[in-house]
């Protein structure tokens, strides 16, 4: 299966400080985990909703996430966690922060708020021993098209 991410380039690709030091949608802080978009779409996408610009983002670079066949994934089932959607994360958090610390698979698709649940994300939970299993291509500056941003 494939993922994409895209990141601040001034840091590694897999830096996980960022959702370390500030939390995100699936976890509060204090966890290193990364998010990953399933296609390139949903990742730019998320970069916008969370960004709020009027112009695109500097430093932007984006890979291919390549995950193989033998990485256990989580499926978030939308019943499972009601509230997922929600301005306040904390349910999602609760969640997530219980799928981190049980450590029962490397990675958690969880459903994008941005798409009403229609696209997926991943948190890839770094600490996770079949993380090391994980590989991407070369990253490739993000190349934003400016009528996103109204010109």
């Amino acid at each position: 299966m494939y993922a994409y991410r895209i990141a601040d380039a001034r840091h590694p690709i897999f830096d996980p400080t960022g959702a370390m030091l500030h939390g995100g949608r699936w976890n509060s802080a204090g966890k290193r985990v990364i998010y990953a978009a399933e296609t390139y779409a949903g990742a730019l996408l998320e970069i916008l909703v969370h960004a709020n610009l009027n112009r695109p983002p500097k430093h932007q670079q984006s890979v291919r996430i390549f995950i193989p066949d033998a990485i256990v994934i989580e499926d978030v089932v939308l019943d499972q966690v009601h509230g997922w959607d929600k301005e306040d994360a904390s349910v999602s958090q609760q969640f997530g922060d219980a799928w981190y610390e049980s450590k029962r698979s490397a990675i958690l698709r969880v459903p994008s708020v941005a798409t009403q649940g229609r696209e997926k994300n991943l948190v890839i939970n770094t600490e996770h021993k079949q993380f090391r299993l994980i590989t991407a291509d070369r990253p490739e500056a993000v190349l934003w098209d400016t009528r996103l941003f109204g010109r």
